[in-house]
């Protein structure tokens, strides 16, 4: 057993210092980074790979009796899912993954052989995406496809291993590829995909370094993986193959992916990720390529619609809360202490609401998708007040993107094409300031701001599950001749999306919705409008 190593960095041994080392080597050239190198290097600025892609449904008059069956036929074709044997005419071979030897059942070497292995998928598998029937479009967090709120059935492809597979495991080189920033549980995700690859029979497996810019940077090149080399990547956070925003045009991905000869691509990416795994995926079929690309849906803000949570949400959540410990720790210890704390979420409030009910300690939860005021006499301040009066000391939760149509929008953009969002944060934290010096009241604001904490760190055990059965699902996928593709869960099952129909707007937290009512029981908060 190697000899275990604390550093500043965390709980380490003898090999993951050795693989660090290994992954330096690859991913910059050298164990140690050299920063004066790295400035006078002269690199061509790449154009952002940013796509946008929206769902066709089919229009529906709801005085047609034949509505519901017009619709579910539509919702059949959308949630098809793309194969590789649209474009090629492809025999089918047994699968090479199992997991159950042939054994005999008596014990008696002579007796004949029986395969004990019955856990593959039937591509007829499906699962209900929807099933609560709501009675009435009035229902807490009701969604209706009709006035009457008529039950729909919504069915998905299951995931998991099929019997046959459409790859010749020894002739498969296959890429996986980490976009965006940073999530916890991306090594998780790696390390499962190579090691599904491996039982498969795969031996060419290589890491893409540093996002979609690993496809056209010069100097970055491949790095082999095997299952030696990952087997204890998921001990630490942040991504084994390094992350990064945009990316080179679309044609250009699919050019390299072509000359390095790869088969299947997995990126593991959020919202942006996804829309450019599609478009990637198209320019594949465009060129008839013989190709799987199969996304893993990675982000923090758990935003990506359809799905019941993406990878690293239940670790940002538990990271989260403990900033919210700490800021109620501070504003308790203080005369008339308020504590705020900033938490992540660009387009949605689901790390806020979701940390704020965990806590238990939150007086306030601000969320983009329920408007407020911060002035005037129902307005977040003048609560503040009450609760500083009634209380002695308050808590407040803010979403990054909460209350930006009080500020002033700058315009600019991320490499990704994100609007870059205004401090809300700190907006609030002058704000606060400004109206209690305002009234005459001391007032001693603590301000926590634990982005980069929250996102940075290992995944915890609820997300280290959900990571393993998504990378073994999306290599199943690939086998089966599925692209185009993304592998998650769904009303509480494992099953496969078409990436359009994920990449068509951000999911947002459910104003109407029983969970946001939960929030509000909670924290008691009135309504700041």
């Amino acid at each position: 057993m190697a000899a275990a190593v604390k550093t500043s960095g965390g709980f380490c041994n003898t090999q993951q210092q050795w693989l660090h080392s290994t992954r330096d080597l690859f991913l910059h050239g050298s164990t140690r980074s050299n920063a004066k190198e790295c400035k006078s290097r002269k690199t061509k600025k790449p154009t952002s790979l940013r796509v946008e892609a929206t769902s066709t449904k089919v229009e529906l008059d709801f005085n047609d009796p034949s509505w519901k069956q017009k619709f579910q036929e539509d919702w059949d074709n959308r949630f098809n899912l793309p194969r590789i044997t649209d474009i090629y005419d492809l025999k089918p071979r047994p699968t090479t993954f199992s997991l159950m030897k042939q054994r005999t059942p008596t014990g008696d070497e002579d007796s004949t052989p029986m395969d004990m292995w019955n856990g593959y998928v039937n591509n007829d598998d499906r699962a209900l995406m929807k099933v609560i029937k709501y009675s009435s479009p009035t229902s807490a967090g009701a969604e209706c496809i009709d006035p009457d709120c008529t039950w729909v059935e919504q069915w998905v492809h299951r995931a998991g291993p099929r019997k046959d597979i459409y790859y010749e495991p020894n002739e498969v080189k296959a890429a996986i590829v980490t976009c965006g920033g940073l999530c916890p549980g991306l090594n998780d995700v790696i390390r499962q995909v190579v090691f599904t690859l491996e039982t498969y029979g795969v031996k060419n497996i290589v890491g893409i370094p540093f996002g979609f810019r690993g496809f056209f940077e010069k100097g970055l090149k491949e790095m082999p993986l095997s299952r030696n080399l990952v087997e204890n990547i998921n001990l630490a956070g942040g991504s084994f193959l390094g992350v990064s925003r945009g990316g080179p045009k679309t044609s250009e991905i699919v050019d390299s992916i072509q000359a390095r000869r790869i088969d299947m691509l997995f990126v593991l990416g959020g919202n942006g990720t996804h829309a450019g795994a599609n478009a990637i995926h198209d320019e594949c079929r465009k060129r008839k390529l013989k190709v799987s690309v199969v996304a893993v849906p990675k982000t923090i803000d758990n935003d990506i619609p359809l799905m019941d949570k993406t990878f690293g949400f239940d670790t940002a959540v538990e990271e989260a809360q403990r900033a919210i410990n700490s800021a109620y720790i501070e504003a308790r210890s203080a005369y008339h202490g308020i504590g705020l704390v900033k938490l992540m979420g660009r387009s949605s409030g689901f790390i806020a609401m979701h940390a704020s009910l965990s806590s238990g300690q939150v007086d306030v939860c601000l969320i983009p998708e329920v408007s407020f005021a911060l002035d005037g006499e129902y307005g977040v301040l003048q609560h503040l007040e009450q609760l500083i009066k009634n209380k002695g000391f308050c808590v407040v939760c803010v979403a990054e993107a909460a209350g930006q149509e009080l500020l002033q929008n700058s315009g600019a953009t991320d490499a990704s094409g994100n609007a870059i969002l205004s401090d809300i944060g700190v907006h609030m934290q002058q704000k606060i300031k400004t109206h209690f010096k305002g009234i005459g009241v001391h007032a001693d604001i603590k301000y926590i701001d634990p982005t980069y904490m929250v996102r940075a760190c290992r995944a915890n055990a609820s997300d280290a599950i959900l990571c393993t059965v998504l990378g073994q699902n999306a290599v199943h996928g690939a086998f089966a001749g599925f692209s185009g593709i993304t592998s998650c869960i769904c009303n509480t099952h494992y099953v496969y999306l078409p990436v359009t129909q994920v990449i068509t707007a951000p999911k947002r937290v459910n104003n109407k919705g029983r969970m946001w009512h939960r929030c509000l029981t909670s924290t008691g908060q009135p309504d700041f409008r």
